[in-house]
């Protein structure tokens, strides 16, 4: 298996990071995308570090990680802040953009400011042809972070053919289908095992199985049942276990897929983890 979205950064795993990644290998894991955006920009170099630092280690995961500033960190997208992304971005290590996009739900940054990060970032990433890992989150009222996000995708992100990651997916059909046909792939995290989620388990079975990805978003949203918790690495399984049900296909057979899917659109090749 591959978690294509995990926090290995956070300091909830500084105490005990090499054993939480030996579990995970145990588990199966055998590839991280371990999320570049720190506690802000500041520290957005952290994942990169780490996937330097833990590469060649036996009996553990592979590492790659991404970069950038996430919406909630929007108003401090300075000049500054953009060139360590620039240069983050050309690192071997640093396989895609990301997390970036926009979050209407807490509203940390002026929605506008967001916006104009978000397309900032994709400049950058454009220009190292790195693909983007998008989070977005609606709000409760009508202005919908969804619409906004994919509109932007749409006309700004579409024509260079880079594609992306919709990261934790939480919206309906039509949002998948359409950043389908703009080139992305969909990943789904530990909110899809919890029981009022049924609406979320029934777009993933329209999602076609090579545009698939699980992750865990860890340390956040533990699968059931280790809902919680501190997620981690190793509770991908759960992930695959539920989609392979809704599926109707094993969770080995949906580990395969979702690796493979990881590995082409990447483009790396099948032993790299």
């Amino acid at each position: 298996m591959i978690d294509s979205h995990a926090h290995l950064d956070s300091a909830r795993y500084d105490d005990d990071r090499d054993a939480m990644l030996a579990r995970a290998y145990e588990a199966g894991v055998r590839g991280i995308l371990s999320i570049g955006i720190g506690d802000g920009p500041a520290t957005m170099h952290r994942a990169a570090n780490l996937a330097r630092d833990y590469s060649g280690r036996p009996n553990a995961p592979r590492i790659w990680a991404s970069a950038g500033i996430h919406p909630h960190e929007a108003q401090d997208a300075t000049e500054e802040a953009l060139a360590s992304l620039d240069a983050l971005l050309q690192r071997p290590e640093v396989i895609a953009c990301g997390e970036i996009g926009l979050d209407y739900y807490y509203d940390h940054s002026p929605r506008d400011t967001q916006k104009s990060a978000f397309s900032r970032q994709m400049a950058l990433a454009a220009r190292h042809k790195k693909p983007i890992i998008i989070h977005c989150r609606p709000s409760d009222n009508s202005a919908n972070a969804w619409d906004d996000t994919l509109a932007i995708l749409e006309s700004d992100w579409a024509p260079t053919g880079l594609g992306g990651i919709l990261h934790c997916f939480t919206g309906d059909w039509d949002h998948a289908r359409r950043a389908l046909d703009i080139g992305f792939l969909i990943s789904f995290a530990g909110n899809i095992t919890f029981p009022r989620n049924q609406p979320l388990r029934e777009v993933a079975t329209l999602v076609p199985p090579d545009r698939l990805l699980i992750e865990t978003d860890c340390p956040f949203l533990a699968p059931v049942p280790y809902r919680g918790k501190r997620n981690e690495p190793a509770w991908v399984k759960e992930v695959a276990v539920t989609l392979g049900d809704l599926l109707e296909i094993t969770p080995e057979q949906v580990a395969l897929r979702t690796t493979q899917n990881f590995q082409s659109f990447f483009g790396l090749t099948a032993s790299t983890p």
